[in-house]
């Protein structure tokens, strides 16, 4: 997956929904988390988007447990489709997905590190600090907050700018209704990756925005 301009993926535990989201994404997310038969389900998959796969644990927001986890992970870059997959930057630094890693490394599948903060926004340092890090493992450092004030939102976009002028490709965003519209603001920072619900009704992060109105104002603030 080319993550050299902006991709907006389309979240969703269906695939069977990937022709709705053909009009306004460029990749699919599938939550291998939320569905019954992740693999079965890429198996099966003949849909046109490329795949970024997450299996997003329990202790970082998402319903996985830890026995076969990574391990899933590793099976799905198998799969032609998945271009991509998300590895929790704590896992990386643990040592815990060293496998999957270099699997995904070896099948030419890109890496997306991720780190999430259900509870806030961290100071900017530590925001920097963190992205830093993920990127010296990835081909993406993904970063979701809280925001709970303006100068939250602005923290994180001025982490991102500086991320991507020192060259390194990030995805960043602010989680809640208050840094909502850090989804649709920080691409113009350098933001790489997006990310919206195919169904509205089944949004995978607080404050998401439905995938056509994400799609259009990524694309008015170009």
């Amino acid at each position: 997956m080319n993550f050299d301009s902006f991709v907006l993926a389309a979240s969703t535990a269906v695939l069977a929904e990937e022709p709705d989201a053909r009009d306004h994404a460029d990749a699919i997310e599938f939550r291998m988390d939320l569905a019954d038969e992740p693999l079965a389900t890429l198996e099966d998959y003949d849909g046109e988007l490329p795949i970024l796969a997450t299996n997003r644990a329990e202790w970082e927001g998402g319903e996985a447990g830890d026995e076969g986890r990574l391990e899933a992970l590793a099976e799905a870059t198998e799969f032609e489709a998945v271009e991509a997959i998300d590895v929790e930057l704590e896992s990386i630094l643990g040592g815990e997905a060293d496998a999957v890693l270099e699997t995904a490394r070896d099948r030419d599948v890109a890496v997306v590190a991720s780190a999430h903060d259900f509870e806030g926004t961290p100071p900017r340092h530590e925001l920097v600090r963190t992205l830093t890090e993920a990127s010296k493992y990835a081909d993406v450092a993904k970063l979701a907050v809280t925001a709970a004030s303006k100068a939250d939102a602005l923290a994180l976009l001025s982490a991102t700018e500086q991320l991507t002028s020192h060259g390194d490709t990030v995805a960043t965003m602010a989680m809640g209704e208050v840094g909502r519209h850090t989804r649709a603001v920080a691409p113009v920072y350098g933001s790489t990756v997006g990310y919206a619900p195919v169904d509205p009704a089944k949004a995978t992060a607080p404050g998401q925005y439905d995938l056509e109105t994400l799609s259009r104002l990524v694309a008015d603030l170009e």
